[in-house]
């Protein structure tokens, strides 16, 4: 899959559209979510385009693995190590933006 024109988290990976980073590689880009649900709230995404973690662990299964890297990496700087990583698939599951993106939310003791 390539880059779509109109996807919001293509814009945040290529750069033409302004995030607040926290972290980048020539494969994936991190960056703080507008709408945090937890002290410290991260989108991970992949630069290249798939719709959902599905097309993505079918596809590249080595970058959802990295993701999930990313992910602890985040999470061993900001918290403890401690983490929830949530990917919602599907639009009734909750994906506004059909560009894969997982959610790490740390920096506080969370309920269940």
């Amino acid at each position: 899959m390539s880059a779509s024109d109109n996807c919001l988290f293509c814009g945040i990976a290529a750069g033409t559209i302004p995030s607040e980073k926290v972290y980048e590689d020539e494969t994936t880009v991190a960056f703080k979510d507008i709408h945090p649900k937890a002290k410290v709230h991260v989108l991970v995404i992949p630069r290249h385009h798939y719709r959902d973690v599905a097309e993505l662990a079918q596809e590249d299964p080595a970058e959802l693995a990295h993701i999930v890297g990313i992910a602890q990496h985040i999470a061993d700087e900001r918290f403890h190590g401690a983490y929830r990583l949530e990917f919602n698939t599907g639009e009734d599951a909750g994906q506004s933006v059909f560009h894969v993106h997982a959610h790490v939310l740390t920096g506080e003791v969370m309920a269940e």
